[in-house]
């Protein structure tokens, strides 16, 4: 071939002569320096086609809106795309990491720091990846039987037997699946037989709660971005609250303020149940100050009385907080268990009272304990009707009033101070079991009164609550979570997510991203509509072919709220 004509002037060499001089140079002029070349051309490339499939990938997913994925067909061969990409990906991570290590010699200093910053950055995305991963797997990803899409909805509903068969070993796959995932997180718990009966009741409850719907994690979180706006717009547009001037359990010709006053002092006993922990936390400048000295010295033979509190700060910080001297202690543990927990009686001087203070949720056991939300029969002389209580919280009970009565604990305490009354306080998962004692002790014990602070929602069932309206004091801050947490309201709390989440036309991101920015910055709910704007309002009460379409199927308590939306509707 001629020879090539460059910068004006023909040259010795043709323009197809550049393959051997060009390899030459890529991988034989300096020691390393090929290779180098070599890596750095093939990390171009290997990029270059990983943007582009990122890059479709962000495209594609942004499309639709979350029930209606039909703009994004094509997102798994996009994923297999992008999953081929990661050997080359892999493979260069590794050919860099050996080059940085062995042959990088006699190369520009910047030129190696450059190479070496991509290798890193290589095996951190990779790891990452490979995070992400684990964290998406779903064991339970196994695709499910959809119904026929023409059958009307009556025969859709009807399952065959072998549907029924899914179902079941579905049901028992899932409860497997949670039953590890619990233990796993609870690998420094000990693996004996209360342990594992509470890890199974724990599974059924959480792997049958979204197991009917086809959302993911991400969905959830979407709605429960548009419910909190929605809620804000409800909140801004209501008549105030109407406040009461009486207690319905506290005695008659007391006000509002004489109530208050006394759960305020109460308060005070049941956060310090929690020990150092909260003391600290309460007072950063001077609790680890004076806690010190009480942890460090010796242990005196008067501290006999406390169980669980080894070094003795958990009984000094109750000493700091209420007030209170030792000689005013009946009974103080700090023993923790599942469905065991930490209790203190005191003679309270101040209001003549024995006051028995049970602590909350501050240990994994004691999680276990909360999470233990089966229903248990709880029955009660004098009471009428279904009797039935939280699992976990009532057989905590059970265990504090074995020891208040059986191990004759009450019977010290008015043996000193006969004429003085029996009081009742916790907070959280406290709050419930003191509830549930109160109620245990309330026959024994006719003017018991129990200060029962966000105590867990779903706790008692009617007859149980209504029993205990004379009695049990509850007190509830603002918007706390824990006191409206039960079952009840966590199936409406899906039903809503549902009913939301295919009202809604903005695609997944942009709520996340509005939702984000509401939280952390505030704003103006009505910034963020969430509802189809050619919907009337009549229309979005009605039940919506989007939502059905996220239902697997209707769980018992699914169907219980649709009947008895239904009934409002009719009435």
């Amino acid at each position: 071939m001629p020879g090539i004509v460059v910068f004006g002037r023909r040259w010795g060499i043709a323009s197809d002569d550049f393959v051997f001089p060009g390899s030459f140079e890529l991988f034989f002029d300096c020691n390393g320096r090929g290779v180098l070349h070599s890596y750095l051309v093939g990390l171009l490339v290997v990029l270059a086609l990983i943007i582009l499939s990122l890059c479709a990938i962000v495209y594609v997913s942004a499309q639709g809106t979350i029930t209606n994925p039909g703009p994004r067909r094509s997102i798994p061969a996009l994923v297999y795309l992008r999953a081929l990409l990661y050997i080359p990906e892999l493979v260069w991570a590794c050919l860099g990491a050996f080059w940085v290590s062995d042959d990088s010699k006699g190369c520009d200093p910047a030129t190696v720091g450059a190479v070496i910053t991509a290798v890193i950055a290589s095996w951190i995305i990779l790891l990452f990846t490979a995070l992400g991963v684990v964290f998406v797997f779903d064991p339970l990803g196994n695709p499910r039987p959809q119904p026929a899409a023409m059958e009307p909805l009556g025969v859709r509903d009807m399952e065959s037997n072998e549907g029924n068969q899914f179902l079941s070993t579905a049901r028992s796959l899932a409860v497997k699946v949670w039953e590890s995932r619990l233990r796993l997180l609870c690998c420094c718990l000990p693996q004996d037989e209360s342990h594992r009966a509470a890890f199974s009741s724990i599974a059924q409850l959480v792997s049958g709660f979204f197991s009917d719907t086809d959302l993911v994690p991400s969905d959830i979180a979407a709605g429960l971005a548009l419910l909190h706006q929605e809620q804000d717009k409800m909140e801004q547009s209501r008549d105030p609250d109407v406040v009461v001037d009486h207690s319905p359990s506290s005695p008659i010709g007391e006000d509002l303020e004489t109530e208050l006053e006394k759960a305020a002092h109460c308060m005070k006993f049941a956060a310090a149940a929690y020990g150092w922990p909260l003391y600290i936390y309460s007072n950063l400048l001077t609790g680890p100050c004076k806690l010190s000295g009480d942890c460090c010295r010796s242990r005196a033979a008067e501290y006999d009385i406390v169980g669980g509190d080894h070094l003795g700060c958990h009984f000094s910080s109750i000493l700091h907080s209420t007030g209170l001297q030792y000689r005013d202690f009946i009974y103080v543990s700090f023993h923790n268990q599942i469905y065991e927990i930490p209790f203190y009686v005191a003679l309270d001087h101040k209001r003549e009272a024995v006051l028995v203070a049970v602590r909350g949720t501050l240990s994994l056991r004691d999680v276990l304990t909360d999470l233990s939300a089966e229903c248990e029969n709880l029955p009660i002389e004098g009471v009428s009707g279904a009797c039935y209580a939280h699992k976990g919280m009532c057989q905590a009970a059970s265990y504090i009033y074995k020891k208040l009565v059986n191990d004759g604990i009450l019977n010290q305490a008015f043996s000193i101070a006969p004429e003085y009354k029996l009081v009742v306080t916790g907070h959280s998962l406290g709050a419930g079991t003191a509830s549930l004692l109160a109620i245990l002790l309330r026959n024994s014990f006719p003017t018991l009164q129990c200060y029962a602070f966000s105590p867990p929602g779903g706790l008692l069932s009617k007859a149980l609550a209504d029993y205990s309206k004379d009695f049990v004091v509850s007190v509830v801050l603002g918007k706390d979570l824990v006191p409206r947490l039960s079952i009840p309201n966590m199936e409406d709390l899906k039903r809503r997510i549902l009913k939301i989440v295919s009202n809604c036309n903005k695609p997944k991101y942009r709520i996340l991203l509005q939702g984000c920015w509401y939280e952390l910055f505030g704003g103006d709910p009505d910034d963020f509509p969430t509802e189809m704007d050619d919907r009337r309002e009549e229309e979005l009460s009605q039940p919506l072919l989007g939502e059905e379409s996220l239902m697997i199927r209707h769980s018992s308590s699914y169907q219980s709220l649709a009947l008895f939306a239904v009934q409002i509707y009719l009435h």
